[in-house]
Order: structure tokens, then sequence, then C-alpha cells
């Protein structure tokens, strides 16, 4: 006689999912060599141009101010002019580094595949940051260089020149990424630079002494960030001033802490990253 009795069907079971402790180091790494083999790639374009531009202002303005320029504050023109030029391209190559990888992959549709990998929101935003710092740091070292016919650019006191050219790197770098997680479009990003970034480039006294300015504009000019980073990065090198170096010091810190904390926030929701 066949057996007809029925068989209980087991449950079906699903493998859970693998959990990573401590840092995924190689993750991290091949991520962090991926956002700067990026820029290298087409360094033409991201580090080329910047030096190029640097160039060109630096020597129109000496042609223009008919070669070192009048003093500000003892010190020739174009010699108080090369640190704001230098800060000026590590600003904006670390904001477009960071911006455009995000930008380009949610257009390509590809920005999910950054969740996938065994890579925390911790590690994306180190190796996010990262690339864009490194791109922001080696274009201000090379217009370290390209400037040097030009001015004296020997740093007086490189703690400050190394200092604020990080923390301009890695801020800039996670206002980029903020932009690119929020960003649709290269529209949107071009705003951020248009309206926001070129502004505060423009107001802060890049290409010339902020105490220039009347007295009210002046003292909202004081809170600038960017005037924070480029008068901290000019200090470096000609060891003067506009503002308070320590709260220079201390704002531009923080600034790079908590922008980097907001990235990680917003990285971790996955906000405008999941499909």
């Amino acid at each position: 006689m066949a057996d007809t009795a029925t068989t209980t069907p087991r449950p079906q079971t699903f493998p859970q999912a693998r959990q990573y402790t401590g840092m995924n180091w190689l993750g991290l790494q091949t991520l962090l060599e991926r956002e700067i083999r990026r820029f290298i790639k087409v360094s033409a374009q991201t580090l080329i141009a910047p030096l190029i531009t640097t160039i060109l202002y630096i020597s129109v303005f000496a042609l223009a101010m008919g070669g070192r320029g009048a003093p500000i504050g003892g010190i020739p023109y174009i010699d108080f002019l090369a640190p704001g030029l230098i800060m000026m391209g590590v600003i904006n190559n670390a904001f477009q580094n960071a911006s455009s990888s995000l930008i380009i992959a949610k257009i390509q549709g590809n920005a999910v595949d950054f969740l996938m990998p065994p890579l925390s929101a911790l590690e994306l935003t180190i190796a996010f940051i990262g690339g864009a710092a490194a791109r922001g740091i080696i274009v201000g070292l090379a217009s370290l260089v390209a400037v040097a016919p030009f001015a004296d650019v020997t740093p007086d006191h490189w703690w400050a020149v190394l200092l604020f050219i990080a923390t301009a790197s890695v801020i800039f770098g996670a206002i980029g990424l903020l932009g690119g997680v929020w960003a649709d479009k290269f529209d949107h990003l071009a705003a951020v630079t248009n309206f926001v970034i070129t502004p505060l480039t423009f107001l802060s006294g890049t290409f010339y002494s902020i105490n220039a300015l009347p007295g009210p504009i002046r003292d909202v000019a004081h809170w600038n960030p960017v005037f924070l980073l480029i008068d901290g990065f000019r200090y470096g090198f000609i060891g003067h001033a506009d503002g308070p170096i320590v709260v220079a010091s201390v704002v531009s810190v923080v600034l790079a802490v908590g922008l980097s904390t907001a990235c990680w926030a917003l990285i971790k929701s996955g906000w405008r990253l999941k499909a």
C-alpha cells in the first residue's frame, strides 16, 4: 500500500546577513584609491587646468600692479595675493571632486552601488572626503610651485600652512559630498558653486585686505569661513593675519569635524542614495 502520509514542509530559511566588525580597511583603501585615480586619470582637467588658472590670475595682477605691487601691511601685494590664489584652488577642487563623484553616479543610476559593498557609512565618508582632500592638497602644492617664480612663498609658520590646507580640503570635500548627495543634476551643483562658493571666495579677502571694507561689512566678513581659511593660510606664509589666528584655527577644525559628521549621518540614512 502506497504511503499516503503527507509530510509537513520544512520552513524556508534565509541566511542571515553577514556581520562585519571593526573597520573594513581593504574596502576603505579600494574606494579611496578609486576616488584618487578618478581625478588623476583626467589630470589635464583636474590638475593642470587649475594651475593655468592660478598662473593667469597672478600674471594679470602682477602686470596690473606693475610688478610686485603696492605693499599691504608692509607685504608686497603679489606675496599677499599668492596664498589666497592657492587656497582658492584648494577649495574649488576639493568641492568638485566629491560632488562630481556622487552626481555622476546618480545620473548613471549606480549610486546605490556604493551602499552594496560591506562598507559602513563612516568608511564611505572617509573615502569620499579623503579623495576630495587629496585632490585639493595636490592642487595646492602644485599651485605653490607654479606661483613661486612670481612671489615669495617661503612659509613663516609651517603649522598654519599644513593646518589650513588640510582643514580647507576636508571642509569643502564634505560640502561637495553633501551637495552631491542632495543634487539630482549638474545644474544643482552649479547653483551651489555660483551662488555660495564663488561669492564667499571673492568676498573673503582673496584679492585684498578685508580691513579695507567698510565697518559693518568688515565685521560680517570676519565670520566668512572662507576668509578664516584664507587668512590663516596666508598667515602661514607672511606672518600677518587680518583676524585672530586662534579663532580661525578653532573654527576651521570645528567646521571640518562638524561637516564630516553631517556627511556620515546623511550617508548612514541613505537619503537620496537608496533606490
